[in-house]
């Protein structure tokens, strides 16, 4: 069987790292992620997902996430029984986390755009940054290098 979730959005609040009885560490958080579609209303659906981090992986979200920053998450989806405070009967579907990856810069990450940009860097934690070069530029081509190709005939393949 096969139960694995890759989302992509942004940290609804800050996420706060509690530790269990037995010293681990554990943060449970919420990503906002709009959907591809544009409803009739002309606005765009947005799902919130709950989600928990174990251990390293709990640590490095509360160290280098908060509230807005764009996260990438891939884990597995686990649900639960528990009662709340009524002695009622509920469930809680969330998704365990795996690995975090960034998914916007840093300088981007700070504006805290409503478009969730690719990276166009590595994170600090990466290594070292590469230097920066001058973006690549194409002139305008002569089309007098390209002939027409007849297809009439059989294809050679």
């Amino acid at each position: 069987m096969i139960n694995r979730a890759v989302i992509v959005g942004r940290l609804v609040a800050e996420p706060e790292l509690r530790y269990t009885p037995s010293n681990t560490a554990v943060l449970s958080f919420t990503v906002a992620c709009n959907r591809s579609y544009v409803s009739k209303d002309g606005q765009r659906p947005t799902d919130f997902i709950d989600c928990v981090a174990w251990r390293n992986q709990a640590e490095f979200v509360s160290r280098y996430f908060h509230k807005g920053n764009a996260i990438g998450i891939e884990g597995r989806i686990e649900t639960r029984m528990y009662q709340d405070k009524n002695g009622n009967n509920r469930k809680a579907v969330e998704v365990v986390v795996d690995n975090v990856s960034f998914v916007e810069s840093k300088s981007a990450s700070a504006g805290n755009s409503s478009s969730i940009p690719f990276p166009t860097e590595p994170p600090a934690s990466a290594g070292a940054q590469p230097a920066a070069s001058a973006p690549v530029t194409y002139a305008n081509g002569d089309v007098d290098d390209f002939k027409e190709i007849d297809m009439d005939d059989d294809l050679p393949f």
